[in-house]
């Protein structure tokens, strides 16, 4: 075994998560109805007629290495019982779960064991810290149970204790803490592990909205440097949009649309998509990328001309719509070039596209449109 109090966390590979037609039936027969389901039968209509309750209904994602799914959706849509369902917590009626080419799914107890304990980190909504043990060895308690023993496994937790900004309360009890420094410790326990998936259930959904702001700001900041691959599940539009590589939006148990916050915002699925993105603010959210004109899509003759004819200034794809209009706004502007970090001019952005986007107006879409997010 590779010793971790050697080895730099942020080395480990991430591997990717790949879910196949996966369904969940709650109830005292599920397999007799899932035919059923996958016929078309409803979430309602299963409880009627056969007193089981559809928990999942064909779900099919894949999880990118080293990327961050967030997994969204009201209370009782399924989320929380699909994020168990990547460990095994839960066990599925039908569908496969594939890690490393391996099916989660069939796993032997003893293959299952190990994945979870070296291949899946979980934070908790609750924080699920053991109130009797200090905070280096909650941070600590995942390397226990693997067996490492008690110096290596102290001085790789205080670490990530001192990564996520915990230095000087090892010695605390998690009573002695508020609660955004309690999930501070689940982090660091997560991360302790150095397992390359990293799930997350409503992890910050119990703390203040500074806080919370706060620890999706930590995770996004350590996530650029351990390139774990994350599955964060939440019911706040703003932290998906905020923190999302992909979403995926689930209702009664289905996944209605998923892919990046642009493709969400730009292009709802259907009318319940639009409600829930109706309110958001789309000039922080959407990028210059997902509604530049492409170079290769101008219509104007005088865009096909060499750079010396396009706008001076510039922007990069993956700044936002408001970045856009205030360099606009205060150069008096109509249009920015928009460059790519090797000083390619890949586009332009007219003002009016600009505020077309923000307000929402024509969704946004242009010729050869482009996501901004980058991989």
């Amino acid at each position: 075994m590779t010793d971790p109090a050697t080895t730099d966390p942020a080395t480990t590979d991430p591997i990717g998560i790949e879910i196949r037609n996966l369904y969940k039936i709650f109830g005292a027969n599920p397999e007799a109805h899932v035919a059923a389901v996958r016929a078309g039968m409803t979430k309602a209509e299963l409880q009627a007629r056969h007193q089981h309750v559809l928990g999942l209904s064909d779900i099919n994602i894949q999880v990118a290495p080293g990327s961050i799914q967030v997994i969204m959706g009201l209370s009782g849509s399924g989320k929380s019982t699909l994020i168990r369902h990547i460990n095994r917590l839960i066990e599925p009626t039908a569908g496969e779960i594939v890690i490393e080419g391996r099916n989660v799914v069939a796993m032997p107890q003893a293959e299952l064991r190990a994945f979870r304990r070296h291949k899946t980190a979980m934070v908790f909504q609750k924080f699920g810290l053991l109130p009797h043990r200090t905070v280096l060895d909650n941070a600590a308690y995942g390397l226990e149970v693997q067996g490492i023993p008690q110096a290596e496994r102290y001085r790789t937790a205080m670490r990530w204790i001192e990564r996520v900004g915990l230095s000087g309360f090892e010695k605390s009890y998690p009573s002695q803490l508020s609660g955004g420094m309690q999930q501070r410790v689940g982090l660091a326990r997560a991360l302790a592990n150095d397992a390359p998936i990293l799930l997350m259930d409503e992890a910050y959904s119990a703390l203040d909205p500074l806080i919370r702001y706060d620890m999706q700001t930590v995770l996004l900041d350590l996530q650029q440097e351990v390139r774990k691959t994350i599955v964060f599940i939440t019911h706040d539009l703003d932290e998906a949009l905020r923190i999302g590589d992909r979403i995926a939006l689930l209702r009664d148990g289905s996944v209605i649309q998923q892919g990046t916050a642009q493709d969400i915002v730009l292009r709802p699925a259907d009318d319940y998509v639009a409600n829930f993105v109706q309110h958001v603010d789309r000039g922080k959210v959407l990028k210059v990328g997902a509604v530049m004109q492409a170079r290769h899509g101008f219509d104007a003759p005088e865009a096909a001309l060499p750079d010396a004819a396009l706008p001076d200034a510039a922007i990069a794809p993956e700044a936002s719509i408001a970045e856009a209009l205030q360099q606009m706004a205060a150069s008096r502007l109509q249009a920015l070039r928009v460059q790519d970090p090797q000083g390619h001019t890949i586009g332009v952005i007219p003002f009016q596209a600009a505020i077309n986007a923000y307000t929402g107006q024509h969704g946004g879409q242009h010729d050869g449109q482009h996501d901004g997010r980058q991989a």
